[in-house]
């Protein structure tokens, strides 16, 4: 039988409650199959092993491993973004992977400091603008994009997305809440309209006039170029004099209770390894974790940038109170 087959299979049986065969590592993952497909087919094909896997969003997916406890499946837990990581983590999830592979491949602030999870894939959440419209010159920092310059000219997502969340909690690492709390109120200030559903739309609004600057993942803007490379919209890079761009991260831990731990944690060293961090990354066009893999062509060339060094799991800890400072400061 082909190999897809029996992965598809093999995630019909998980959804039916069975146990998985001896030796098979199990994933929950919250990356979309696509994006993780190939990766798990190069692996079985070049080792042998045996990996299924099973998709949902990042919350129902935590619940499921809360319900099934000792009795789950999951070898392996992957999700996108440190929050949510943080937050399996903190729920008691994941395990302790002490791994020398892990260590040299991940840099330390893109890993949990415990060992409980590590990033493997990173996405730089950054400024973006209408090449029609806006001089780069006049750009510089997250902060100043509440300057008064850039009155009805904004445009964010909602702040229901914890991408934003972790952007906020991660200013506030670095500003305190207090500073944090009034950049916020100054950008809502400074919309050109309500808030949109997703990265993709604040893009979208830029290109058709109805403001000029937002706040997206780099891979959203990836997208849209790579169908459109005279897309009137380019990248900058905030913070360059100072702390650094905002990064994320995708990336995955082992279950508290993994039958398969050391199947987990060779399938977990693989992912950051140089052999598949390239796919792993270029599939969502985004940077490979590990710093010796060279970045998609797309993606390069929109050029270097330094990244804020805070640990990501900063944005787990003080989510909570990035989501009350935003409500508080109108960023709905």
């Amino acid at each position: 039988m082909p190999k897809y087959l029996s992965a598809v299979l093999a995630v019909l049986v998980l959804a039916a409650g069975c146990a998985p065969e001896p030796n098979e590592v199990v994933v929950y993952s919250a990356r979309a199959e696509q994006l993780i497909q190939p990766l798990f087919e190069r692996y079985m094909a070049q080792t042998g092993a045996v990996v299924t896997w099973a998709t949902d969003k990042e919350g129902p997916l935590m619940q499921r491993l809360i319900s099934e406890g000792e009795q789950t499946p999951a070898d392996l837990f992957l999700t996108v973004d440190a929050g949510n990581l943080w937050l399996a983590a903190e729920q008691g999830l994941l395990q302790q992977a002490q791994s020398a592979v892990l260590n040299r491949n991940v840099p330390a602030h893109l890993h949990d400091e415990a060992g409980r999870w590590f990033g493997l894939s990173v996405r730089a959440r950054t400024i973006i603008y209408s090449t029609d419209r806006v001089d780069p010159s006049q750009l510089s920092t997250y902060a100043a994009l509440g300057d008064a310059a850039w009155q009805g000219r904004l445009c964010l997502r909602t702040s229901k997305k914890v991408y934003n969340q972790s952007l906020v909690a991660m200013m506030i690492a670095e500003h305190g809440e207090e500073k944090t709390e009034q950049i916020v109120r100054r950008w809502v200030a400074n919309l050109a309209a309500p808030v949109y559903s997703s990265d993709t739309k604040v893009i979208e609004a830029i290109v058709a006039g109805q403001c000029d600057v937002g706040i997206v993942n780099t891979y959203y803007f990836g997208r849209l170029q790579k169908k459109d490379p005279a897309i009137p919209i380019a990248l900058f890079w905030p913070n360059q004099q100072g702390s650094g761009v905002h990064v994320n991260v995708s990336g995955a831990g082992i279950v508290k209770f993994a039958d398969n731990r050391p199947g987990a944690l060779k399938l977990l060293e693989w992912l950051s390894s140089e052999t598949a961090q390239a796919e792993f990354a270029a599939l969502n066009l985004e940077y490979p974790v590990n710093e010796s893999v060279p970045s998609d062509p797309l993606v390069a060339a929109w050029g270097d940038f330094n990244q804020n060094l805070i640990n990501v799991s900063r944005a787990g800890e003080l989510q909570s109170r990035a989501v009350q400072l935003m409500d508080r400061a109108g960023y709905r």
